[in-house]
């Protein structure tokens, strides 16, 4: 049986690691030049690791990650809103990893089957019958694989009438410095933006902020984070000061809306192409992760593809839009600018109990192959 992936990202990487194993012939098809990521690192919760390691892939993960969590949520001036208790929620949960994404994708790229990956193809059609149209010609497969992001190639070929991705009202950036010491990973709330930010194995600090303004703002990068966030709380200043001008990543924030399924005959949509999701609980690539792995062991354990697309649909598509709405309510809280609004939810946060945090987590978290 032969299956051909689409985008050569994390989800597509896992995909085709995942279906090999299982005995497929696979082929990832990728429109970049080279299998590779820059700028931005990526917190891989526990049950991310899960999925990783019934690939037999989490113990190298681990070791190229930066294993910890992050301690809360502070205000700008620095006054805490929330306080995590690591240990605890490690003991309910499990570990979480941190990582910058060009490793795990050297990681994932390494355990694909030798030859299977072609960069520099572009896709232009697929069709539900499992034939590809792209730039080296025209494949088939017994199964095509979308992992082509949210701005899916597939999803609009094979669903010509699903909705577009919605813009979340905010924008983002993303930078990882030099090397600086930090005490622990946060993320501050303030009123219409936000900053995070968290230490990557190697010394470095992946940090990202988010801003509400209209759709396509153009931004000065650097000078506009420092006039944005150059008087909160410290390390915040430090770390703007310890990043290039290069460095910083420049992006608005889109979502797509609930798709009515995942599947049509030869195809299933996988990670961003399915479910992209706001950033808002670390979950996009973790849920990526988790569809390649059900998606491969449902093929295995059925005997024919139509209804094993039809349980991984049933299996995958509630969960992840559960996550996906989850992520979209922190989201919008978090980018409250009105005073009297702020002032609530800073007010609610800091009286909420820590059992309430955990609960929120458990269905996200709890998850196992």
């Amino acid at each position: 049986m032969k299956a051909i992936i689409i985008g050569g990202g994390i989800g597509g990487l896992c995909a085709a690691t995942a279906l090999a194993q299982r005995g497929w012939d696979v082929e990832v098809l990728e429109r970049a030049a080279q299998f590779t990521e820059v700028g931005a690192g990526l917190s891989l919760w526990p049950n991310a690791l899960r999925a990783l390691d019934a690939l037999g892939l989490g113990d190298s993960i681990r070791e190229r990650a930066l294993m910890s969590a992050q301690a809360g949520i502070r205000t700008a001036s620095g006054s805490w809103l929330s306080r995590t208790d690591t240990d605890e929620l490690e003991r309910r949960f499990g570990r979480l990893a941190m990582v910058h994404r060009a490793d795990i994708l050297d990681i994932l790229s390494a355990a694909a089957p030798s030859g299977s990956l072609r960069a520099g193809v572009t896709v232009h059609e697929v069709q539900p019958d499992g034939t590809v149209l792209h730039t080296d010609g025209v494949s088939t497969a017994d199964l095509v694989v979308a992992a082509d992001g949210i701005h899916s190639i597939v999803r609009r070929s094979v669903w010509p009438d699903a909705p577009s991705p919605r813009y979340a009202g905010y924008t983002a950036w993303r930078m990882v410095t030099e090397p600086m010491p930090i005490d622990e990973g946060v993320e501050s709330w303030g009123r219409g933006q936000r900053v995070g930010y968290a230490q990557l194995p190697d010394g470095r600090v992946y940090c990202y902020a988010t801003a509400s303004a209209p759709e396509g703002t153009s931004s000065t990068g650097l000078a506009e984070l420092r006039q944005r966030f150059g008087d909160w709380h410290e390390p915040i200043p430090a770390l703007l000061d310890a990043t290039a001008d290069d460095a910083v990543l420049h992006h608005d924030i889109h979502a797509l809306p609930p798709l009515t399924t995942y599947v049509s005959d030869k195809i299933a949509l996988l990670g961003d192409a399915a479910h992209a999701m706001t950033p808002n609980l670390g979950q996009g690539a973790c849920q990526a992760l988790e569809d390649a792995v059900v998606l491969a062991g449902l093929l295995a354990g059925s005997d024919s593809v139509a209804s094993a697309l039809k349980e991984y649909d049933h299996a995958r598509r509630p969960r992840t839009q559960m996550i996906a709405r989850s992520a979209d309510r922190i989201g919008s809280v978090g980018q409250w600018s009105s005073p009297p609004a702020v002032v609530l939810r800073n007010a609610a946060m800091r009286l909420a109990p820590a059992s309430s945090f955990y609960r929120s987590l458990a269905p996200i978290l709890n998850w196992s192959v």
